[in-house]
């Protein structure tokens, strides 16, 4: 396939993976047992939300800029526009489940636009959920009530069926990634501490006042991880999200340069990036309850 090929419909990809006719045009469950395999597809983009568990060997999964080999059992989820590659070494086993739904499925119903508040469809695939066998048993169930829904005959509660049990997997995986976020608590208190030299070394630059402010995606590209992932290991560990930190960051290299320099208002508001000295006030007086001037004459 082309690199600018892009997969519009579930048929259609069931097509090019050699899967069984879909029983539904905007939602299917495939058994990755019964699939063929040895493929290889090139760098492709598709048109629905596609979420799977997959276990094999000699599997290796390209999405984003990342590569994984799926060796062990995890879960991945894309979005609606996202880019992969797969190949295939040998002929491997390969067990789990692929769950894909067009948006259009989504259409009219609470989750049409809810889905997009769950931020691991924009994780990069270094980011995947690995599952304890409990955790991906509870996913399992929730599948199997959906595969067996697709498979009777729809009817006016279908729909929504499938929506709450659909909901009701994206909560689960939202509960499992914190944990895993729990888990991993020396990795992630590692970014924490990459973060703060960072954003220190960032704010300690003289050139600041042709940079610019740091930005989030700036920040996550520093450090190796999405954004989505950034924010949401930040608001667990510290309350904050990464924006939040980069506002606290400035403000504390603000008051010192208020409490130790005699440069003007304007002077510090350039030299930490900022491109109009009344957005780093505003910024300062919503984070401190002061205007500069007035944290500067507390120290008179």
């Amino acid at each position: 396939m082309r690199t600018d090929d892009r997969i519009k419909t579930i048929g259609e990809y069931h097509r090019l993976r050699g899967f069984p006719e879909p029983q539904h045009p905007l939602i299917s469950v495939v058994d990755l047992q019964n699939v063929p395999a040895g493929q290889t597809i090139q760098s492709t983009v598709i048109n629905f939300y596609s979420i799977c568990i997959k276990r094999s060997l000699n599997i290796s999964l390209r999405y984003g800029q990342q590569e994984y080999d799926f060796d062990k059992g995890t879960m991945f989820f894309m979005a609606p526009g996202q880019v992969f590659s797969l190949s295939a070494k040998d002929s491997p086993e390969v067990a789990g489940w692929l769950l894909l739904v067009h948006p259009d499925f989504l259409w009219n119903t609470s989750l049409a636009q809810g889905i997009k508040r769950f931020d691991f469809f924009g994780y990069s695939v270094s980011e995947a959920l690995f599952l304890s066998g409990k955790e991906e048993a509870i996913l399992n169930g929730i599948i199997g009530n959906i595969l067996q829904e697709c498979q009777t005959n729809l009817d006016n509660f279908s729909k929504q069926i499938i929506i709450s049990h659909l909901e009701t997997l994206l909560n689960y995986s939202e509960r499992f990634y914190n944990r895993q976020f729990l888990i991993r608590e020396k990795a992630n208190h590692q970014i924490l501490e990459r973060l703060e030299k960072l954003l220190n070394g960032y704010f300690d630059q003289d050139d600041l006042i042709t940079k610019g402010l740091p930005t989030v995606q700036f920040v996550a590209d520093e450090l190796r991880v999405s954004k989505s992932y950034l924010s949401n290991m930040l608001r667990i560990f510290t309350g904050q999200n990464t924006q939040q930190h980069i506002h606290d960051k400035i403000i504390a290299a603000g008051k010192e340069k208020l409490s130790t320099t005699n440069l003007s208002v304007s002077e510090i508001a350039y030299g930490l990036g900022f491109s109009h000295s009344q957005s780093f006030s505003k910024l300062f007086k919503i984070k401190t309850s002061l205007t500069p001037q007035s944290f500067r004459r507390s120290f008179k």
